[in-house]
Parts: C-alpha cells; structure tokens; sequence
C-alpha cells in the first residue's frame, strides 16, 4: 500500500468512527425508550406477583371454594356411584326397579364407611333421619340374604317408600340447586317444579330483608351524623384537625367486641343510660334498650360512624371555598348554595361512605349476636351457624352467594349512578 492510501484510510478511519458514535447517539434514545417500554410491565408484574399470588391463595381461592359448595355436592354420587347412575333414568314415578335396589346394595357393600356417612348427612337435610337408615343398611348390607330388594327391605322398611327413592335421584347429581332453593325459601317439587316452601319454614328471605333494612337504616343515620362532624373537621385549625381525626380514629383502637360488649353494660335495664335518664326525671322506669332492634341500631351506629366520616372529609377538604364565597356574591342564599353548589361537590364521598358502611353493615355478625334479640339476627348469623353448629357448608356457602349477589347488585347501582353523580359535578 503507498503512502498515499495509507494517509487517505487514516484520515478516513476518525470520519467513519464520528458517524458511527453520531448514529449509535441518534438511535439510542429511541432503543432506550423501546427497551424500558418492553421492560416495564414485566418490572411491574414482577413487582406485584407475590401480593396477587397471595390475595389468589389466601383470599381468593378460599372463598371461591366456599361458595362453589353452594352449589356442588357430590357426596351421594361418590359413594354410591352405581345408584347415583341408576337414579339417572329413574322417571321418579312409583318405585325403582330391582337394578336400582341391586346398585344401592352393591355400592353400599362396597362404599367406605366415612364417604356413607357423608352421603347420609347430606340426603338427611332433605329427610331427617335418612343418615341413621343408611348407615344402619351399610353396616348389615354385606349379611343380606336373599334378593337386593328383600334385602334391604328387610334391614329397613323406608327403603320401600317412593319418597327415599326420590330423595335419592335428587341428591344422586354432583351439581345441585337444592342448597340455593333452600336459601330463597324454595323447593322442587315431586313433579319438578320449583315452588315455595310451607309458610312455617320461610325464614330465609325475611333474614334477608331485615339484613338489608337494618344496613340501610344505619347507614342513613350513619350519613346524618358524620356530614356535619367532618364539615366541621375540614373548618378548624390544623392543629385541631388533627385532634379532632384523632378522636374519629381513637375506636379502631379497641377490639370489635370489647365496643360492642361495652354496650351490653351501657344499655342494659340498671346499666349507666337507664340511671341517668331516671335520675334526670326523663323516665320513671327502665327503657329497654338492649336485645332488641333499638340496641342494635345504637350499637351498629358507634361501629360504622368512623367508616362514614372519613370518605366525607377526604372529599371535603379538597373542596375550596371559593365556590360558595361565589354563589354567595351572586345572591344565591345559603340552603341554596348548599344543595345547589356544595352538595354536588361532596356527593362522591357521600356515595361511597353510604356504600362502605352498607357493605361492611350487611355482613357484621358479632353486634347483632351480643346486643340483638332473636328476631334482630342477620343473614351473616345463619351462616355461621349453618357453618360451626350444624355444618351444612352448603347451605352455609348458598346463602353467601345470596348476600354476595345482593352486595354486588348494590356496587352496581353505586357505579351507575356514581358515574353519573361524578359527571355532574365536573360538569
């Protein structure tokens, strides 16, 4: 190479290495910006993984399975699946035939004593008793003699009556709406139509509507008394502001039941309000105002208030005054300027306040049961009792999924008219 060339690629090598560095700084902004918008939502997957994957498995799940229970139970289908197969073609007229009567001897020889038991009690919500004669058949079953229908027969008599027979088919399919029936006070009848149940055994929807009249009314008086608690919270100094906040919070200090216990002694007959009202002259005898719907009202209010009040100040402190100082200028008096200017404005904290103190209302079992008389119960009562007493998760899980239908038809309407509420007001 001559030493001409050599100077020309030596001069040549700087130029090429400035185009290089000025394209690699041209392209790097946007390669940067391309790689962090690729990286980004695996960084914030990353980030929220473990927090999804423990609400998935700790809470979540674990409420999806009890409520599935409402409407799954396969405890006759795995234990006598030969009958459960039968039952399928049986037209629930008369009595089976033998091959029936042959399945359920068969199965029950050869079912495991646990999944019978099982089997019993759940075909034993529909007949009291069903469990005590299918456990006392399983145990003889495999000492009968003689044909399956004169066998069992023989072990017991019920086994010769249409109606065991028909409790069986209904019971035999694994997917069943017999437990959510029986949370609206419902039922199938023989010739499967689905009707009410006798007058003497609806209980459930009266349940209901108490739950839902007695959420209601706290949370109206719950809105009363908080709005102008935090009006008043948002117009003082910082200082007793945050005393005033303090106080508010001061209840979630103590345990729920230690409050409500609280009042048992407040309210009772010879309690502290009784003594003073005598004493003040304002009664001549003890009101009652405890285990009954008066307590619970009073009891539900103390609780739920703190869940009212702080929506309400949240929204109202980021409200300026400028908007009433302006309807005031323009004339307008001050129930208008309240119900035409300031109310709109705050109506969002109001809304959802209603709707947090509702939904946390609706599902309270520990203030009803202390403070409440029998016919002050809630629906939350019955499932814990259909939960721990009697342990009929499947009625306990159907009437779970009644009041979650009834909370979330509530979330609903506070979204469609929340929406609507929110687009006024920023309108």
């Amino acid at each position: 190479m001559s030493r001409e060339q050599r100077q020309t690629e030596s001069s040549w090598k700087p130029m090429a290495s400035d185009t290089i560095k000025m394209h690699t700084a041209v392209r790097s902004p946007f390669t940067l910006a391309f790689r962090g918008s690729m990286r980004a939502p695996l960084v914030r997957f990353g980030l929220l993984a473990p927090c999804l994957a423990f609400m998935l498995f700790i809470f979540i799940w674990p409420i999806i399975s009890m409520l599935v229970k409402g409407v799954y139970s396969p405890e006759v289908q795995n234990a006598l699946p030969q009958t459960a197969e039968v039952m399928k073609d049986w037209d629930g007229n008369g009595m089976p035939s033998d091959i029936a009567f042959e399945a359920l001897l068969t199965d029950l020889r050869q079912a495991d004593r646990r999944a019978v038991a099982e089997a019993g009690r759940r075909l034993n919500y529909e007949i009291p008793g069903y469990r005590t004669v299918l456990i006392k058949t399983a145990s003889r079953a495999a000492t009968a003699t003689g044909t399956a229908r004169e066998a069992l027969t023989a072990i017991d008599a019920n086994w010769n009556t249409p109606e065991y027979w028909r409790v069986m088919k209904s019971a035999a399919p694994a997917w069943t709406s017999f437990y959510l029936l029986t949370a609206v006070d419902m039922e199938r009848k023989t010739d499967g139509s689905i009707g009410q149940v006798a007058p003497d055994q609806r209980i459930f929807l009266d349940v209901l509507g108490r739950s839902l009249w007695i959420s209601g009314v706290v949370t109206i008086v719950c809105l009363l008394l908080a709005f102008p608690v935090a009006f008043h919270i948002t117009t003082v100094s910082a200082r007793w502001r945050g005393i005033l906040l303090l106080l508010v919070l001061l209840p979630f200090w103590t345990s729920l039941l230690v409050r409500t216990s609280a009042w048992v002694v407040l309210l009772q007959d010879n309690g502290i309000i009784n003594s003073l009202l005598m004493w003040a002259g304002m009664t001549t005898e003890p009101v009652h105002m405890i285990f009954n719907r008066t307590g619970v009202y009073i009891a539900f209010v103390h609780v739920m208030l703190p869940f009212m009040v702080m929506p309400l100040y949240s929204v109202m402190s980021n409200v300026s005054k400028d908007y009433t100082r302006a309807a005031y200028s323009l004339g307008a008096s001050a129930p208008r300027t309240f119900f035409k200017v300031y109310l709109p404005l705050v109506w969002p904290g109001a809304w959802s306040g209603s709707l947090l103190t509702f939904v946390i209302c609706v599902g309270y079992y520990v203030t009803p049961l202390l403070v409440g008389g029998n016919r002050d119960q809630m629906l939350s009562y019955f499932i814990a009792f259909y939960t721990k007493q009697t342990v009929n998760w499947g009625l306990a899980s159907a009437l779970a999924i009644v009041l979650s239908v009834c909370v979330l038809t509530i979330l609903g309407i506070y979204g469609l008219f929340g929406r609507k509420s929110n687009f006024a007001v920023k309108g």
